[in-house]
């Protein structure tokens, strides 16, 4: 068979992981030829951008950040300078004689692979995210990295904050989902997580650093999601005057209405896209590359890789698709936040003495 592979979207940690996976499990298990779409689905556009692929052109890829293949976020063949060329998407497939492709993206990219799917195109799906956003899967590649990346980003402002006794606020990824936020909030110890799932009251957050001061603990750590609200109010992310970047900040100075403390904020956007992966991302990438091969072997198109229960299963692409997985309010990490004294913005702290 011949088989093409693309990566959409935004790059995360671990496609080149699963660029090799694909590869080497099409070469060695099926002897297949594997053809690399460049740019994403615009790559499929005429003339196409297409690269051979061998297991020599992908050695030792596994532990590099990036994409060997390029990637795009801002385009779909659907329309493409407002005019539908989904046709020239098919139409090059059967000239290249392509027996089946592999689309690696995050929702965007797989909804025009479940659109294309609907018309004809023998599309199997990968997900990626960074946010851990995608319902149809327990977990996505690059997530892992991410929070890794957070984490670490805590541990330092650790540091710093007790030197100069401020509130340090931490803003990272989670537009829809506060999954990055929480789970390295739990792991780097922070005070305050504030993610879009639960809107937050700034007097809350206020009467945090205000408890602390008191205890003598002069010094805080608040983590923001993109995403948050406050309570009754739209996202900040869609205030004009904000901005993507300047959310943490915005909710710093809210929150200094009611407890004026000196505060430093660190956005660390695209930082968490970028690295190398970490060994849990890259073996979760590569076991979803090998099973992406074989779901085209097998014939199952439309369809995406998720892990449910530990295990690779496929499921429907139109399933997968705009169906966003959010932080549940009475998860287990939600739980063990709220447990630990972690404050959510959400209702006044519990103060504990000594």
């Amino acid at each position: 068979m011949k088989i093409g592979v693309l990566t959409g979207g935004s790059d995360v940690p671990g496609l080149n992981a699963v660029l090799r996976a694909v590869v080497r499990t099409a070469v060695f298990r099926y002897a297949d030829d594997v053809v690399g779409v460049r740019q994403g689905w615009e790559g499929l556009l005429q003339p196409p951008e297409i690269w051979t692929l061998s297991p020599q052109s992908v050695r030792g890829f596994s532990r590099r950040g990036g994409t060997l293949l390029g990637s795009c976020n801002r385009g779909s063949p659907f329309q493409q300078g407002g005019v539908d060329r989904s046709a020239e998407v098919l139409e090059t497939l059967r000239w290249l004689g392509m027996d089946g492709l592999i689309c690696i993206g995050g929702d965007g990219s797989l909804a025009i692979a479940d659109r294309l799917a609907r018309r004809g195109l023998p599309v199997v799906g990968i997900p990626q995210a960074v946010a851990n956003d995608m319902a149809a899967t327990r977990v996505t590649f690059g997530h892992a990295t991410a929070v890794a990346t957070a984490t670490e980003a805590i541990d330092k402002l650790q540091t710093t904050r007790q030197s100069h006794h401020r509130v340090m606020y931490l803003q990272v990824s989670g537009t829809q989902a506060g999954w990055i936020a929480v789970h390295a909030g739990l792991a780097g110890g922070a005070d305050v997580v504030l993610i879009p799932e639960i809107p937050f009251r700034p007097e809350h957050v206020a009467e945090v650093i205000r408890a602390r001061t008191e205890q003598g603990k002069s010094a805080t750590i608040v983590v923001v999601a993109d995403g948050v609200a406050e309570v009754g109010q739209r996202p900040f992310l869609e205030d004009e005057a904000v901005g993507a970047g300047n959310v943490a900040q915005r909710v710093a100075e809210r929150v200094a209405e009611h407890a004026p403390e000196e505060f430093r904020v660190t956005p660390i956007g695209h930082l968490l896209r970028g690295g190398d992966p970490v060994p849990q991302d890259r073996i979760l990438a590569t076991r979803f590359g090998a099973a992406a091969v074989r779901a085209v072997h097998d014939g199952a198109f439309g369809t995406l890789v998720t892990l449910r229960d530990d295990r690779v299963e496929l499921v429907p692409l139109e399933q997968a698709v705009g169906n966003p997985r959010l932080v549940e309010l009475d998860c287990e990490a939600v739980w063990t936040a709220r447990s630990l004294g972690v404050s959510f913005g959400d209702a006044p702290p519990t103060i504990v003495r000594g």
